[in-house]
């Protein structure tokens, strides 16, 4: 900015009778401060909601998913071999899934069974860490049955603890004279885990690959394919093409995380685009505030913007003036709206003060995740909105004709 439109700009925003103009400038900042910061709190509340969501679908699931066309894969240590020698790849395991009946004294219930291999499972799932009491190995034999691990929810609901003995009902029986009786075992509760996600707590079940193969009348070394984790879960679509092509001989299907949960992280990604539009609307109630103010004051100070155009302050200085107004008003109150959103967002972060009902969403608490480039998008558009509204006014302050506004005075 220049001398002369710095000096006209004081002359014009250092004179009395400012308090009407200050009462203004102080509702289009808070307007502003409060659309920036509602719209920081929202946004960090759909990135934890996001992470957290992808977070615990991939600590039970994993990241990239290697099954059979043929039901289910019986050289399946020679296939996990092949595969943890593509890049990317950081852990493999097999897997056994179905679908069972659960029973016991209190209730039936029917989850779904889970065969894992307790050696190799850590490098892919997170049922280690997410255990609340025993541990992942509980799943090997507990005297004289084999182990269970259940979601705190399943035993909860049928009031099973540590030691408690189920009975599970395999699909897979038999036919006799009384008609088709379903294949049951004893299985004793070696260990229960929470994830947090209400679905896995309520309906899963880990046990050995050797108890599922028995339980579900698998003939031989079998099961039912690989769970893969890789060291980038964003690069799963060419880590996924790359097995396809290292295991191109085996008859697999391959698929990742990305693909399985599309529709579920498509909807959350909408729904924070649809969030920061309709909280932008807050900014732009604000920077409609900076157009009052802007042309209040062009109003009240007609005859020293002419006085200053009489003295040979030009159109382009006038112009500057009320646009730095605006743009400090903007700037203010965008550096008060993250004052008052990202204390907001740590403190809800930290102390987790709203609950969620876990049975309908599914995490329990409200998770809070602020990244660089949201904040950079919310500050930029802000400042964005606040400067375009300084341009109406200020056009119309740089428009005036000294000879009409002085013609009364």
């Amino acid at each position: 900015m220049r001398y002369e439109t710095f000096i006209a700009f004081r002359y014009l925003f250092a004179l009395r009778k400012q308090s009407f103009i200050s009462v203004i400038s102080l509702f289009a900042v808070c307007g502003v401060a409060i659309g920036v910061g509602a719209l920081i709190v929202v946004i960090g509340v759909m990135n934890g909601f996001s992470t957290d969501l992808r977070d615990k679908i991939l600590g039970v699931n994993s990241h990239i998913l290697v099954t059979s066309l043929r039901g289910g894969i019986k050289d399946y240590t020679k296939l996990a071999d092949e595969t943890a020698k593509v890049p990317g790849v950081i852990g493999v395991t097999p897997f056994i899934y179905s679908e069972v009946m659960l029973s016991t004294r209190t209730g039936v219930k029917g989850v779904v069974l889970r065969g894992i291999d307790p050696l190799t499972s850590d490098s892919v799932l997170s049922l280690s860490k997410d255990m609340i009491s025993g541990d992942a190995r509980s799943i090997e034999n507990q005297g004289d049955f084999p182990g269970i691990i259940i979601g705190s929810e399943l035993a909860k609901r049928l009031g099973l603890t540590q030691g408690s003995e189920v009975n599970l009902l395999s699909p897979s029986g038999r036919t006799s004279s009384a008609g088709f009786a379903p294949k049951i075992r004893r299985f004793v509760v070696g260990g229960v885990f929470r994830t947090g996600m209400f679905e896995y707590d309520s309906s899963l079940g880990y046990v050995s690959i050797a108890a599922a193969r028995q339980l579900l009348g698998f003939n031989g070394d079998i099961v039912s394919g690989l769970e893969i984790s890789v060291d980038d879960v964003y690069n799963v679509e060419k880590i996924s093409k790359d097995i396809r092509d290292k295991v191109g001989s085996f008859t697999v299907y391959v698929r990742h995380w990305q693909e399985m949960n599309a529709n579920l992280f498509a909807a959350l990604e909408l729904e924070k685009k649809a969030m920061f539009i309709i909280l932008a609307m807050i900014v732009l109630v604000g920077s409609f505030s900076i157009v009052t103010t802007l042309v209040m004051l062009v109003i009240q100070k007609t005859k020293d913007i002419a006085v200053l155009m009489a003295m040979g302050a030009n159109s382009t200085s006038i112009r500057r003036i009320f646009m730095l107004q605006g743009t400090l008003i903007g700037l203010a109150g965008t550096l008060f709206g993250f004052m008052i959103g990202v204390p907001v967002s740590l403190l809800l972060k930290k102390y987790q003060f709203i609950k969620l009902p876990s049975n309908v969403y599914p995490v329990d608490y409200l998770p809070v995740r602020l990244e660089a480039l949201d904040m950079i998008a919310i500050g930029g558009a802000a400042f964005l909105l606040c400067f375009l509204a300084t341009i109406y006014p200020a056009r119309r302050a740089a428009a005036l004709s000294p000879s009409e506004a002085l013609r009364y005075e």
